[in-house]
């Protein structure tokens, strides 16, 4: 009996398993031509205005898909359209192996990539026609313990956001963007009702279900939101209680599956057009049901994961994204996931309240070396609102996420006309452990009164006769600010012992250096021109 029993279960396993997901991917989009000559047919002003104050320029990754490619592609024999991306313009679908691999001799269609990755031929299915993991883990959105008591001052204090808050910078003019599971009674408890009063929420999508149900199916938006958005007074108060936000539901709570990540980037490109400034993400994705669709640790390299990739087009878009680091530190897969890994994306890590180490948090590196997670905040035993509106303790780097997210945003309030990436830069120069990242830690617990002092401090340069050196940390190459009459000048790189690394002569010409030959860490730099020397410090990723 037990023997059939066993049969029986294998086959309802091979069953589920039948219909195969995949991603098709498009050579063109023949109309981009019009659409670009009329950007507000595909993105709001604000949209727009971002990327002109980022000199940031729209693109053919803006442009929709081509609807006949898309009803081409719905009608095809056997395939289901489960969500679709512009900014990798393909599909995501899902159908027999046979009837995904027929839709390769469509002449518009470049490649077909299998969520199963055996499936893939030298990794894609290629069109003839056109010339060009095994572990399952808990998801970030897994609570690690709550309890009934408590204020949220230490969350806040623990980033000198308070100080912030105090000077009236409270994400005032910011818009967030929060991609979750669903936000049950967030339209009818107390903890929000300032946010409703004051219209600070703009509105929302469910593209699990394709509808406009946002405030129900699941709790755990609820809380993520309240880490930013709450307001009771005496009890909590989020770190931007004063942003607006989208609420995105891109969870499905039934299932494991790669359609959530194409979800979640379908989402973000939403929130691209509504003229996002934060999308802040307390999901992650590395093992799947159909355990062929899962990743490994060989797999987070920080581009290659859909999700990942959709992350890093939106921090392109001018966007900061900000992603929980996971909650899997204490098991046998205990590495960052998916989107936390990808190269763009700020990955927040918990610590406890007494600012130690919280022993669930998922750690770093990523599988390219690169410094995972990037900065910590409060995870364990942070203050939320739940479902019924009391305010509790709850742990999981589902709360120390959005906690950065929101002060962020009240950070960003006071220097406005920084871009992304110097906003992320000066995070993390601001972090505690700066000059000596772990795999713990990453760059350490930010310190926002600093990164304002920070920030004053790179206005001057820029605007002084001083040489700006950016980005820093930087994963390979910086670039130079060169005040006006420095012709010629040269920059020399020192290690730790003090021995020169690396030179070369810079111009206004020449303005970037390659540190690709060199190794992570902490170097130092000296700018030496006709009449002025300049050093500092560089951090390689």
């Amino acid at each position: 009996m037990k023997k059939i029993l066993f049969l029986l279960i294998f086959l309802v396993s091979i069953s589920s398993f039948s219909q195969e997901d995949a991603w098709v991917y498009f050579t063109d989009k023949p109309n981009a031509a019009a659409f670009l000559a009329d950007p507000l047919t595909m993105l709001t002003q604000r949209a727009l205005d971002r990327r002109t104050a980022q000199g940031i320029p729209v693109t053919t990754n803006d442009v929709p898909i081509h609807q006949p490619y898309i009803n081409q592609i719905t009608a095809a024999t056997g395939i289901t359209v489960k969500a679709k991306s512009k900014w990798l313009n393909c599909l995501h679908i899902s159908g027999s192996v046979t009837d995904i691999n027929a839709l390769s001799s469509l002449t518009f269609v470049d490649h077909i990539e299998f969520a199963n990755p055996s499936l893939n031929t030298s990794g894609k299915i290629k069109n003839p026609n056109v010339s060009n993991k095994e572990q399952v883990i808990n998801k970030q959105m897994d609570v690690e313990i709550t309890f009934a008591y408590g204020t949220s001052a230490n969350q806040i204090q623990m980033l000198n956001g308070h100080l912030l808050h105090q000077a009236n910078y409270t994400g005032t003019g910011k818009i967030i963007a929060v991609l979750d599971s669903g936000f049950i009674n967030v339209n009818s408890t107390q903890p929000f009702e300032r946010l409703f009063t004051n219209n600070l929420i703009l509105g929302g999508y469910n593209y699990v279900s394709q509808s406009t149900n946002i405030y129900s199916l699941h709790n755990h938006g609820t809380m993520v939101l309240s880490c930013m958005g709450g307001y009771t007074e005496g009890q909590l108060v989020g770190t931007a209680p004063d942003a607006q936000y989208y609420l995105f539901v891109t969870e499905d709570i039934a299932s494991e599956n790669p359609v959530e990540e194409s979800y979640w980037v379908e989402a973000a490109e939403e929130a691209d057009r509504l003229g996002v400034d934060i999308i802040t993400s307390s999901l992650g994705y590395f093992g799947y049901d159909n355990p062929s669709y899962s990743y490994t640790y060989s797999d987070l390299t920080g581009n290659s994961a859909f999700a990942s990739r959709g992350a890093n087009i939106a921090f392109s878009k001018g966007i900061i994204v900000v992603a929980s680091a996971g909650n899997s530190g204490a098991t046998a897969n205990p590495y960052i996931g998916v989107p936390a890994e990808a190269t763009n994306v700020l990955a927040i890590g918990a610590v406890q309240a007494n600012e130690n180490y919280a022993a669930f948090s998922s750690i770093g590196p990523s599988f390219d070396g690169r410094v995972k997670p990037d900065v910590m905040a409060q995870g364990q035993n942070a203050y939320v609102a739940t479902t019924a509106g009391s305010i509790t303790a709850a742990s999981g780097t589902s709360f120390s996420g959005p906690i950065m997210a929101g002060m962020i945003a009240s950070f960003w309030q006071a220097v406005p006309s920084l871009t992304n990436q110097q906003v992320v830069n000066l995070v993390k120069q601001s972090s505690d452990r700066f000059n000596l990242p772990t795999f713990q830690y990453g760059y350490g617990i930010p310190d926002f009164q600093l990164a304002i002092a920070n920030a004053a401090l790179d206005v001057n340069e820029a605007t002084s006769s001083n040489f700006v050196v950016y980005p820093n940390p930087t994963k390979g190459t910086i670039s130079f600010s060169i005040p006006d009459g420095f012709l010629n000048s040269k920059i020399m790189i020192y290690n730790s012992l003090g021995q020169i690394v690396l030179e070369q002569n810079i111009n206004q010409s020449n303005p970037t250096l390659s540190l690709e030959n060199l190794n992570s860490g902490v170097y130092f730099y000296k700018i030496a021109s006709a009449n002025t020397t300049q050093t500092g410090k560089i951090i390689k990723n």
